[in-house]
């Protein structure tokens, strides 16, 4: 159990799911420890949040435990959708901790979100990465694309993507995704830019579902995730992010922590799971 996440399922303002998916990732695997190492390296935090005068025993976080993985990525996310669906038709905010950052292509699907944000070294605009198109360097593609199978009357597949993604720390790429960045669905902001980028008045009300890649961060501090990539964001960049998206989000997810590190990636995303509630349920 995530600690401090008390509340019952019926009472819950806010759910905990673990997606512990780890197929696709490119470099070093280990995703699927992710759910789990992050609800362990949350045990030191105190349950007292000064800046929201908050106790996150008190928010009323429940955790529903792992949804269980398989082999087959589109069924699994179809699976994982709508356990995440039931989440928000109980009028909680999922917080899903993955996994390889496929699992969040569920998370936007469930909360259908305006804005996509998302915290990641890697554009992930890839149409297919070794032949799939469910993979972890696809998903902001696929968020844009529309997630649906629906068909359109003309045979086109019927649009179902957000309105824009904004990735922030973005700083690697193939030049076919940095293509696809240059459209107007697309904002990147390089993480020298991060800091001063005014996000509240870009999102200017809109809802947005909040993904953080943990390898957004550089990897002197985050070091246990599949694809390291260096001269990222710094942690308070990063908390910066998560408590200016918060009060307009729909859902958030913490992923590609692994387990090749001593636990700084780990702590850092539970840090950040926790500083999400507190923004947000300080609105």
């Amino acid at each position: 159990m995530f600690p401090g996440a008390t509340a019952s399922r019926a009472d819950a303002a806010y759910v905990v799911a673990g997606a512990p998916l780890d197929i696709s990732t490119s470099f070093r695997p280990g995703t699927r420890f992710g759910p789990e190492r992050i609800r362990r390296f949350a045990r030191p935090f105190d349950d007292y949040d000064r800046r929201t005068d908050l106790r996150f025993s008190e928010c009323s976080v429940h955790d529903h435990g792992d949804v269980r993985a398989w082999d087959d990525a589109a069924e699994y996310l179809a699976w994982l959708a709508g356990e995440l669906r039931d989440v928000v038709a109980d009028d909680a905010v999922p917080l899903l901790l993955g996994g390889e950052h496929t699992v969040t292509a569920a998370g936007v699907e469930a909360t259908s979100p305006e804005v996509f944000v998302c915290l990641d070294a890697h554009l992930d605009l890839r149409e297919v990465y070794d032949g799939n198109e469910h993979s972890h360097a696809t998903v902001t593609r696929r968020i844009l694309d529309g997630l649906g199978d629906e068909r359109a009357e003309d045979g086109e597949r019927a649009s179902a993507g957000v309105e824009e993604a904004v990735v922030l720390g973005a700083r690697t790429g193939s030049p076919e995704e940095w293509e696809r960045a240059d459209a107007d669905d697309v904002t990147v902001v390089p993480p020298e830019d991060v800091a001063d980028f005014d996000l509240g008045a870009h999102l200017d009300g809109r809802s947005a579902y909040l993904s953080l890649d943990i390898d957004a961060a550089d990897p002197g501090f985050a070091p246990g995730t599949g694809t390291p990539e260096p001269f990222g964001l710094t942690p308070r960049e990063l908390r910066g992010v998560v408590r200016a998206v918060a009060p307009l989000a729909v859902g958030f997810d913490a992923v590609e922590v692994n387990d090749r590190d001593d636990g700084q990636a780990a702590s850092l995303a539970a840090k950040l799971v926790r500083e999400f509630v507190f923004a947000h349920a300080d609105r």
